[in-house]
């Protein structure tokens, strides 16, 4: 953590009330210092799901959240917070998706949560369903600025569905990637089993970046495919092939370098096999194509 650059430092700071002097500031004054009297230390009224917010005015990829718990007192009330990383401001952005729960932080102690990329430029701390004082020593952001992640806007669509794992979690911004987390596709067990994106308009794909299931199974993704091109020919899998996935480690994020090929549809396709496909988050960057359609 001391290593990577704090991006709380640079952010605008609220939070649902106000106890005294405890402004929301002084979470991200870069000082840990977890006593009252030290003036260091952010505080609520006792509200109904109290919360914290963090706008970190663009939108990153977020590695870590670490949390100072306060030392002298009540360290227990801190029990159950949330953290939420988003770009909604919705419920005052405790909407957004959730990175971690907090079960508890001794007193005085800082404790990391990792969010594996999570994109938002808000990043809330919320104490959900009871009535509570929420009060923070330090709040400290590591992450990458995200760029724009043109999967985001696209319509998504694949061979089958297995359970609740429809095709658009792959596109939700979350790159959580155990199932019970509810941020993966799934199908069922297909002969060639794909997954199509359909930017709407068609680019020139600089990168493809794929995270893959941690919980179980990352071996199904070995040997998939990755083609883009302008092509619905079988489903869009005719298209040219941007990379070959060899193998990515269960949880694990990784970047195919596609040099430009243009395309409005972006497929993931197990070819040659029966398998099922799982993809916990798809990513693209790329600029529009001088022949983009309308």
């Amino acid at each position: 953590m001391r290593n990577k650059t704090n991006i709380a430092r640079g952010g605008k700071v609220t939070q649902s009330s106000l106890f005294g002097p405890g402004v929301p500031e002084r979470a991200i004054d870069g000082n840990r210092a977890s006593n009252w009297v030290e003036n260091s230390c952010t505080h609520t009224q006792n509200d109904r799901n109290p919360w914290w917010r963090l706008d970190l005015q663009k939108t990153y990829n977020i590695d870590t959240v670490t949390i100072t718990n306060r030392k002298d007192c009540c360290p227990e009330r801190l029990n159950g917070a949330e953290i939420h990383i988003g770009n909604s401001l919705t419920d005052y952005g405790n909407s957004n998706a959730r990175c971690a729960v907090i079960s508890s932080i001794p007193a005085g102690t800082s404790k990391t949560f990792e969010c594996n990329g999570m994109e938002g430029r808000y990043v809330n701390i919320a104490i959900p369903g009871r009535q509570e004082y929420l009060t923070l020593c330090e709040v400290e952001v590591t992450g990458q600025l995200s760029e724009t992640n043109i999967a985001r806007g696209g319509k998504v669509t694949q061979s089958s569905l297995f359970g609740p794992g429809v095709p658009e979690r792959a596109i939700d911004g979350n790159r959580a990637s155990n199932w019970v987390e509810n941020s993966c596709t799934h199908t069922v067990n297909d002969q060639n089993p794909w997954w199509r994106l359909d930017l709407q308009k068609t680019y020139n794909i600089d990168t493809v970046t794929i995270t893959n299931r941690k919980d179980c199974c990352p071996e199904r993704l070995n040997g998939a495919e990755i083609r883009i091109g302008n092509s619905l020919n079988d489903d869009g899998n005719s298209n040219p092939r941007c990379a070959v996935i060899s193998s990515i480690p269960a949880g694990i994020s990784k970047t195919f370098i596609c040099n430009g090929m243009e395309g409005r549809y972006v497929n993931i396709v197990i070819p040659g096999r029966q398998e099922y496909l799982t993809l916990c988050e798809v990513e693209v960057t790329g600029q529009l194509s001088g022949n983009s359609l309308n």
